[in-house]
């Protein structure tokens, strides 16, 4: 059996909405010292519907194929209909990662969490705290 799903090396050698985006209405940036990913999400937003979203990752195969399965898993859904992304559903729509790699899933669901937190910021949009501290966490998977 493969280490890789072929989702995932396809996610990672052709990535979707890999880029900045300058005129971002959310940008989110989470990353872990220990495992040395960063990944920078950008969203725009209109009638809160996510129109389009990019992304920056520094970091392996495994953290750019989930950045860019997140954006594909995003667009087109509303604001708050994004915060529901859980690293699990990134796995399950890449056939899963091999378990030492699941922790790319989770700064991937952070990146997202942060994008819209950024997004209900810039806009004064009212929320639960409570929402976002469950979401932007530390990764306990990279502390190991």
């Amino acid at each position: 059996m493969a280490l890789y799903s072929d989702k995932v090396m396809d996610h990672f050698q052709n990535p979707r909405n890999v880029g900045k985006m300058d005129d971002a209405d959310g940008v989110g940036e989470v990353g872990n010292a220990k495992c040395g990913d960063i990944m920078k999400m950008y969203i725009k937003v209109k009638d809160g519907i996510i129109t389009d979203c990019k992304f920056n990752t520094f970091g392996c195969g495994s953290a750019i194929a989930t950045s860019s399965m997140a954006t594909e898993l995003i667009k087109g859904k509303k604001v708050e209909d994004a915060l529901e992304l859980s690293n699990k559903a990134v796995v399950e729509a890449l056939d899963g990662l091999p378990a030492h790699k699941i922790h790319c899933s989770v700064l991937a669901e952070e990146a997202v969490a942060a994008a819209v937190k950024d997004y209900y910021d810039r806009n004064g949009i009212a929320y639960d705290p409570e929402l976002f501290s469950k979401k932007l966490h530390d990764c306990e998977h990279c502390a190991e």
